[in-house]
């Protein structure tokens, strides 16, 4: 594997950990973590109360062509609702929960070495948090 590809991984690995740690501050309890289905996966799927969250998480080391919001194309979208839609008709117990979908990003404003990096956190970034960043009512989601 070459280093970029493990600076990747690693970059992914910590900003899921980090998301999910924040959304845990704001009252947010893991109900599964890299969600699995035959139409994608969901970094994230958390809880408050009657409300499911499912949460894209996304980090990028640079931002020098695009920020971390703006990789996140319709197709991804679309395969983000159709997993949750899987999800909920496996979980009957939360089909009367209010659902969304939000973006957690990390978008670091320096280039890393080419090596693979330990603590992400001792780069400057900045964190945003989209609630509601894309909904249901798309036409498109038929099972």
């Amino acid at each position: 594997m070459s280093d970029a590809i493990r600076i990747y991984l690693n970059l992914g690995q910590w900003a899921e950990k980090q998301a999910l740690s924040f959304l845990q501050t704001q009252g947010f309890s893991l109900i599964v973590a890299n969600y699995h289905c035959r139409y994608g996966e969901i970094d994230l799927i958390v809880q408050k109360d009657q409300e499911i969250i499912f949460v894209e998480v996304k980090a990028r080391s640079s931002t020098q062509y695009a920020q971390s919001y703006e990789t996140i194309s319709l197709s991804k979208q679309k395969k983000i609702m159709k997993s949750a839609l899987c999800f909920l008709e496996s979980e009957p117990r939360f089909s009367s929960f209010y659902c969304r979908f939000d973006v957690i990003c990390f978008d670091f404003f320096q280039q890393f070495a080419k090596k693979i990096q330990h603590d992400f956190s001792k780069f400057p970034y900045d964190q945003q948090w989209i609630e509601n960043a894309f909904t249901f009512d798309q036409e498109f989601i038929n099972l």
